[in-house]
């Protein structure tokens, strides 16, 4: 089995960490009759050797020791080295796996189902053989009897379809016929996900009714209590956690997952699904639901109040993970969560335990049904944060949740000021803690905070470390205090030769400083070396209007700047100073095109614009129309993307039409 491995040189090859040494330990702890040793070595070659699905030369080296250990009959835990060569195969070694492909042909009929389920996908991806790999599947699925393997055969039949399109019709038949009865409502739901990848014109026309009741059904019978393989007790290894960690219902989480990937667009199906998953008897569909909910939410635009309001509504169950799940998602969605704020005012209001989430080290943090309702812009957030507020230690991300609640949070104002004061200055978290309560009291633009927004900055910037973020936080508050901050001038001045120079001059400005005490200020910095501060510089010129004129040389040349954010910010400026749209424009629908993350930004300034902006109408009324949020990125899991996105179209909607 280990023959040849003292051959290798593995001292000269590497994997994530180094020197690949270790890996004959590695592959050797893969045979042992101790099952945490073997969970430990796995958990090596998936830490270091396979770090993050990259293949390395020692990773290639493996290759066919790994194949020897899988085809050791009377080895444990062979499923798992099955899959690693999947992965290593997959994600970027397929020769060095393909060159051992004609194992997986026996490993398919191995007495081993673990072994079996990981080598059924194995060989449609490995395979090169169309026909041979047809017949495989074909006799594999006819005698198979575990329920686990006969969907991984059901799965290796979608990839064929996918994989070799020519040679698809027969496999395409066999998937159809196993969606439909007498076979069991698992194997009818994966074939009907693995139809809707690779055949869609062999769906029912009925797809998203008959879906909901196969989970159903699936449920049911599951019900009758199949062991999962999760019950088994778990090891203190990477492996035995990740198996702690995953779904109650891992497969049937899938089952809808691809269900989900396939449909793809056709969101209206989707909705229609999910309400189907949340409304299902049992909880872990549901719960799976709110999670497959997120993704359509974070990447889909739609009328989702209906899908919103059940997602409330699993709030009200007496299920913890099914609640905590809820309240994760409706926490992402901002104002979009507004139809569950009533669902989230009633567990805030009987459950205060919930208030406050609380780490075995380091602060508490502000609990999730609060922080969603907060964050809904829900006014009956007000009285508990106020409680919190007026408590011994309230949560340090408590400011963050204020900022939108708008108006209503006023009342909060005296205590925000309170704590923002009893910050003590030489603890090394003060700077940290003031951040959140800097930003709820700019956002409600309170001047009486002076003071303790000019104590904190005079230490802060005192510091012989300054902490930049808190800093410019407190910059900000006094630029939103306006005139009520004139006081803090002096303070301001003293910041006018540092990397705060721009902002500084910002708020200077909004204090009712003179254009000619800040003008050079910006355009000083409008040529400094860093790109974020020329940014910073074009965005208060910006704010000064025609009285900056003197910088529209200046900003016509940043305006064709390799940075796209550089450009825009740019041309931002030049259109409030200028008041001319010729240079601008251009700019503008260059990056619309090629740079999403810059159409918040564009959108804020064509509003200003009015009907100077009116060739870049087509742009606007384009975005409305799409289906995509621009947010959406593959896998991305971003917490204010759909609140960006829902910002955008309303930017969007404003000017169009003529708001």
């Amino acid at each position: 089995m280990f023959t040849g491995i003292d051959d290798v040189e593995w001292a000269s090859l590497r994997h994530a960490y180094g020197s690949a040494e270790d890996v004959p330990g590695l592959l050797r702890g893969l045979a042992s009759a101790d099952r945490t040793e073997r969970e430990g070595a796995l958990d090596g070659m998936y830490g270091s050797v396979h770090h993050q699905g990259n293949v390395y030369d020692s990773t290639v080296a493996c290759v066919p020791f790994l194949f020897a250990l899988a085809a050791r009959a009377e080895g444990p835990d062979r499923g798992g080295i099955v899959e690693l060569l999947v992965s290593i195969g997959t994600e970027g070694e397929g020769a060095a796996v393909r060159s051992g492909a004609e194992a997986f042909a026996g490993l398919a009929a191995d007495p081993d189902p673990c072994v079996r389920r990981a080598a059924s996908v194995a060989l449609v991806r490995f395979l090169d053989d169309p026909a041979r790999v047809l017949g495989l599947l074909r006799d594999r699925i006819t005698v198979e009897r575990d329920d686990r393997v006969l969907l991984a055969l059901t799965e290796g039949l979608g990839l064929f379809v996918r994989r070799y399109p020519a040679h698809a019709a027969a496999a395409v038949d066999l998937l159809a016929a196993r969606s439909a009865p007498p076979h069991a409502p698992g194997l009818r739901l994966a074939a009907l996900g693995q139809l809707a990848l690779g055949a869609p014109d062999r769906l029912p026309a009925d797809l998203v009714p008959t879906a909901v009741r196969l989970l159903r059904d699936r449920s049911a019978q599951r019900s009758g209590g199949r062991p999962e393989e999760s019950d088994r007790p778990g090891t203190d290894t990477l492996v035995g956690r990740i198996r702690r960690l995953r779904p109650s219902d891992e497969e049937g989480a899938y089952l809808l997952r691809t269900l989900h990937a396939a449909l793809g667009d056709r969101v209206a199906d989707r909705i229609a699904l999910l309400t189907g998953q949340l409304t299902s008897p049992a909880a872990v569909d549901r719960r799976n639901a709110v999670w497959m909910a997120a993704g359509l939410l974070r990447e889909w635009r739609a009328d989702y109040t209906g899908l919103v309001t059940l997602l409330g509504t699993q709030l009200a169950q007496d299920q913890g993970p099914l609640r905590d799940a809820a309240v994760s998602v409706l926490g992402e969605l901002f104002g979009l969560a507004a139809p569950a704020a009533g669902h989230l005012h009633t567990l805030v209001t009987e459950r205060p335990d919930l208030w406050v989430r609380r780490w075995e080290r380091g602060v508490p943090a502000l609990g999730g049904p609060l922080k969603a309702l907060a964050r809904s812009g829900d006014a009956r957030a007000v009285p508990a944060l106020a409680q919190l507020l007026a408590g011994p230690v309230p949560p340090d991300d408590l400011g963050d949740a204020v900022v939108h609640l708008g108006s209503a949070a006023a009342p909060l104002a005296p205590a925000l000021r309170r704590r923002l004061g009893q910050i003590p200055l030489d603890s090394t978290q003060a700077a940290d803690r003031a951040v959140h309560l800097l930003s709820a009291l700019t956002a409600l633009a309170d001047a009486a905070a002076l003071p303790e927004v000019l104590r904190l900055l005079s230490a802060a910037t005192g510091a012989p470390e300054p902490h930049s973020t808190a800093v410019g936080c407190a910059i900000r508050a006094l630029d939103a205090f306006g005139p009520a901050a004139r006081a803090a001038a002096p303070v301001l001045r003293g910041l006018l030769d540092t990397e705060y120079a721009a902002a500084a001059a910002g708020a200077l400005w909004s204090t009712g400083e003179d254009v000619s005490g800040v003008l050079p200020v910006l355009l000083r910095e409008l040529a400094h070396e860093q790109s974020g501060r020329r940014r910073s510089a074009a965005g208060e010129l910006a704010r000064l209007g025609p009285a900056a004129r003197p910088a529209l040389h200046a900003l016509r040349r940043m305006s064709g700047a390799s940075g796209v954010r550089e450009r825009v910010s740019a041309a931002a400026a030049l259109w409030r100073i200028g008041q001319d749209p010729e240079p601008v424009l251009p700019v503008f629908r260059a990056a619309w095109a090629g740079h999403p993350h810059t159409r918040g930004t564009i959108v804020a300034c064509l509003v200003r614009m009015g009907p100077a902006g009116d060739p870049l109408r087509d742009l606007l009324r384009a975005e409305v129309t799409r289906p995509r949020r621009h947010t959406a990125r593959a896998g991305g899991h971003g917490s204010h993307g759909i609140q960006q996105d829902e910002e955008l179209l309303r930017g969007c909607r404003r000017v169009l039409s003529g708001g």
